[in-house]
């Protein structure tokens, strides 16, 4: 109650809190003009972001003295921008993850060998390695050249696919925006291929033309010391996808596994075979047994995360670096608060001394200040979580837009997860306890006499 009291004091300024008020009105109309534009008008982004500060500080002030507003917002804005960053980073982890399974399988087997013509037995041992595996499909990746007409030509990477099997690995047919994976099937005429959107775009083709495949090097005749003209094949563009992954969309291109294996000349021959799991998060387990299945060498077995290792471990460090520098601003917020009860302590030695005097023990006076600082630091995390979530649910909406061929990614990604909003919680509410030792220590410290004497 003495705690309360010192905070709150029965404060009540009319003004300020007609001033929230009107913040707050100000923050709906701009969540309605959110709502009316779809989330694309970036004015009624930037009025719901300020208006929700506005009110949150206007409101605090109205309510409290200067230095618990102060303190409570010192926390909040910390709270705050950790859990927009965590929920952006963490975002930035789903969406990577997504674009990679969804154009990539979970495991794969290759070999170190040049030749790989027993692949259908390989199938047969990776559908038997565990219930959880829900589908195979041989596949080749190969380096090429593409041109169309005179001037377009690109650098590409083709994946030879079985368009009776890739439904079932791959999540291709999701991302295809013009055509379908069925076109690959598609044996009158010239051979069907499908493209990614931005390479579509770089070589001007769409739906209905036709580009020719060329293999590098492969007029180079080492054995006579001669060159001739290299092996290439016309086809027919059945189909356009975009998987919002530039890397993946500016140079990927899926065709027949049959009309790849013509075009490289190597008979019935894969690069390797892939598996997809109905869990992804046991691809490594799998990929180890398939490993010991299989006798190892020449055979090698990884799975999806293994593959992408470096990106997934970049992420992660940035993630936890960043959760460190930020959490530095709690701590900056957690030495004001210290600051602030302080000088409370020092302010309130009369009514310390006076409670001591009247029977209340050291620990009772201390209580009543480990209470304000708790308090604060409540406050301050659920006002700071409210405004993260609020930011969060914004900008999700508004979908900032992304440089692609920075980010590889077309929009700001945001995902929120509750065990890391309350790992936020209690990361400050422990940083406020700590807080709150040295004063109340201080507090409970002082001796009646001492107090009643001046």
């Amino acid at each position: 109650m003495v705690g309360w009291r010192y905070l709150y004091g029965g404060k009540r300024d009319r003004l300020l809190l007609r001033l929230a008020l009107g913040a707050l009105v100000v923050t709906g109309l701009g969540l309605g003009a959110l709502v009316v534009t779809d989330g694309t008008n970036a004015i009624a982004v930037a009025v719901v972001i300020v208006g929700i500060l506005a009110t949150a500080t206007l409101a605090l002030l109205a309510m409290f003295s200067v230095f618990v507003s102060v303190s409570v917002l010192g926390v909040a804005l910390g709270v705050c921008a950790l859990t927009v960053v965590l929920a952006v980073t963490t975002g930035f982890q789903k969406e990577f993850r997504d674009k990679v399974l969804g154009v990539n399988a979970h495991v794969i087997v290759l070999k170190t060998q040049s030749t790989f013509a027993e692949y259908p037995d390989v199938m047969r041992t990776a559908r038997a390695i565990d219930p959880d595996v829900v589908a195979v499909q041989p596949f080749i990746f190969a380096e090429m050249l593409v041109t169309r007409g005179k001037g377009e030509l690109s650098g590409v990477a083709i994946k030879g696919i079985d368009p009776k099997l890739v439904r079932g690995v791959l999540d291709l047919d999701e991302h295809m925006i013009v055509g379908s994976i069925d076109t690959l099937e598609d044996r009158s005429g010239e051979p069907p291929i499908i493209m990614g959107k931005e390479l579509a775009h770089k070589l001007k083709a769409k739906v209905g033309d036709h580009v020719t495949v060329v293999v590098p090097l492969s007029n180079l005749d080492l054995k006579h010391v001669r060159a001739t003209a290299p092996r290439t094949k016309r086809f027919r563009v059945t189909g356009i996808f975009y998987s919002g992954f530039d890397e993946y969309d500016r140079r990927l291109m899926y065709a027949s596994l049959r009309d790849i294996q013509e075009l490289v000349g190597r008979g019935d021959q894969v690069m390797g075979v892939e598996l997809k799991l109905r869990d992804p998060d046991r691809a490594q387990e799998i990929a180890v047994r398939l490993g010991k299945a299989l006798g190892g060498a020449p055979y090698q077995v990884q799975d999806w995360y293994e593959l992408n290792e470096n990106l997934f471990a970049a992420q992660k460090l940035q993630k936890v670096v960043l959760v460190i520098i930020l959490t530095l601003i709690i701590v900056v917020a957690a030495v004001n608060m210290v600051s602030a009860l302080a000088m409370m302590v020092t302010d309130k030695t009369r009514e310390i001394a006076i409670l001591k005097s009247m029977g209340g023990a050291s620990g009772n006076v201390a209580n009543v200040f480990v209470t304000v600082g708790l308090v604060i630091g409540g406050a301050g995390t659920v006002v700071g979580v409210a405004l993260g979530l609020v930011i969060c649910a914004v900008m999700s909406a508004y979908g900032l837009p992304l440089d692609s061929k920075i980010y590889l990614i077309d929009r700001l990604p945001i995902e929120v997860r509750p065990i890391e909003v309350l790992l936020v919680g209690s990361i400050t509410m422990l940083i406020s306890m700590l807080a709150t030792i040295v004063p109340a220590v201080a507090a409970s410290a002082q001796r009646p006499v001492e107090g009643l004497r001046h």
